[in-house]
């Protein structure tokens, strides 16, 4: 399957539906956006995985959720500065045949992550 993403709202028990997110590649320091996207109803990718077994490669990623304007847009009340504003997470793929699943369990003052299956 490639690469993947999935973010559930754990204020809200729920698929962070509407959630922008963004995902680059990154080498030495810098990093290429390579697309945006808002996350569906079930807090996925509408378009599916981020990449497939074909066209992911190994090397290192970045994926930027916008927490803020997505609990701001739910209508929470958040201090300013809000104390999470983007979620960036870098992680590495050193398989590109295998799946790598990257999901979010995001609050507004918390979150985890993990490699999913």
């Amino acid at each position: 399957m490639g690469l993947s993403t999935h973010v559930l709202d754990t204020m809200h028990g729920c698929p962070a539906a509407g959630m922008g997110v963004a995902l680059f590649t990154t080498q030495g320091g810098q990093a290429q956006l390579v697309k945006r996207f808002v996350l569906n109803a079930d807090g996925r990718n509408p378009d599916g995985p981020l990449y497939d077994n074909h066209s992911l490669k190994a090397g290192t990623y970045r994926l930027v959720f916008d927490v803020k304007t997505y609990f701001s847009g739910r209508g929470v009340a958040l201090p300013e500065p809000a104390f999470l504003d983007q979620v960036s997470l870098d992680f590495g793929v050193a398989d590109a045949s295998s799946h790598y699943h990257v999901p979010l369990l995001v609050s507004p003052w918390a979150y985890s992550t993990y490699r999913g299956s």
